[in-house]
């Protein structure tokens, strides 16, 4: 029987975790679920997998908690402290699924703890990746990518023999946007924009893929879990997302990994591995779905991608404070704060204000991204006044 831990147990992401764990409880003993504030949620999660601990991030939401699992026998905790406890609890099997650079921290704690640590939250390694990576090799922890597209690249990329690879081919489906022009996105609605076409997701990380933001952090993630060098590292549009990435060989074989717009599929590939598990999706039809398409993106009308392949090419701080003023800013926007296309403007504006020396441990990144923040929201108070 596997351990097994959630942080960010409440989200899409953990859900769907969840999901796949209730269908195999014989395979998996839950240790430990978190999440900010869903009280109700995490408890009904917390008493159907029988989890060992339930941990609210916010201190102010224990009681609540305390009160629905009271004579379950499940250990209850609440704070910043109690979910890194939480975290470096030593469960085989972690999913870090809390959404920004708030989990920056508890992933850490489940690194240096060893184990499997699944990310299915981009900042780690796009704020702090060298920092990580070395823990990771410093504590034997083994990485994971949740990301459907970085786990397709995962099972296509010949780690043996890294330099038969060609490229790597992230693909993103565009948003709800991608044939919109530039005047008809200045006026759209946080409502407009979470509404994707093809997946199912929170609202910043759907932000993130209206604005292209989403695939430039996938770029920087790629480049830390992948050997290959930045610039053999493409992005086009795939409209369908059944295709969810691509690597490119020298004899010019391309490998693909397809499956339907379904998150449970690769957490089922992490969750499983090496082996694999059934999951409910049914089989891809490909004769249903008819059709594929691609089109090279366009950073004119999306300058987040152009923004994040410089913040990669730079390094350094540069994809810490990309990562930081797009949090600021993407909250703005969902606040309605700002417009939409100030988001990126935001961004591009706290990396030409600011530009500290690389961060070396995990306290530099963090102060590093808390004056990227405090910078970022400084312009968008100029955007509300």
């Amino acid at each position: 029987m596997k351990t097994v831990s959630i942080l960010g147990a409440t989200g899409s992401v953990g859900s769907s975790t969840l999901d796949l764990i209730e269908r195999e409880p014989e395979r998996f003993e839950v240790m430990a679920l978190t999440a900010n504030c869903d009280v109700e949620k995490l408890a009904a999660a917390a008493v159907r997998t029988n989890a060992r601990r339930a941990v609210v991030a916010d201190e102010r939401c224990l009681p609540a908690l305390r009160d629905i699992l009271a004579g379950t026998g499940i250990e209850t905790a609440g704070g910043a402290q109690a979910l890194l406890e939480a975290a470096a609890m030593g469960a085989d099997w972690t999913m870090a699924a809390i959404v920004g650079c708030a989990g920056l921290e508890p992933v850490m704690a489940a690194v240096e703890a060893g184990g499997t640590v699944v990310l299915a939250n981009k900042e780690p390694l796009v704020s702090a990746g060298e920092v990580v990576l070395a823990a990771a090799k410093r504590c034997g922890a083994t990485l994971l990518p949740a990301d459907s597209e970085h786990n397709a690249i995962f099972q296509c990329f010949d780690f043996d023999r890294p330099e038969g690879v060609r490229r790597i081919i992230l693909t993103a489906s565009g948003g709800p946007f991608r044939d919109w022009s530039i005047e008809q996105m200045r006026g759209v609605s946080p409502e407009q924009a979470v509404a994707h076409p093809n997946w199912s997701m929170g609202a910043k990380i759907s932000i993130d893929s209206a604005t292209l933001m989403n695939k430039g952090l996938e770029l920087i993630e790629a480049a830390r879990l992948f050997p290959i060098a930045h610039d053999r590292i493409e992005i086009i549009l795939h409209r369908q997302s059944v295709i969810h990435s691509l690597v490119d060989y020298v004899d010019g074989s391309v490998l693909a990994q397809l499956g339907p717009p379904d998150m449970r599929t690769p957490i089922a590939h992490c969750l499983a591995w090496p082996a694999r598990m059934a999951t409910p999706m049914a089989p891809l039809d490909l004769i249903a779905i008819g059709r594929l398409d691609f089109e090279a993106p366009d950073t004119e009308r999306f300058p987040a991608l152009r923004l994040a392949r410089e913040a990669l090419e730079a390094g350094g701080a540069r994809p810490a404070i990309l990562n930081a003023a797009n949090e600021i800013a993407v909250a703005a926007f969902l606040d309605r704060r700002i417009g939409f296309l100030e988001i990126a403007a935001i961004v591009a504006d706290t990396l030409d204000r600011y530009d500290p020396s690389a961060p070396e441990t995990l306290d530099a990144v963090l102060e590093i991204d808390a004056e990227a923040r405090r910078i970022a929201g400084e312009r968008v108070k100029d955007c509300v006044t």
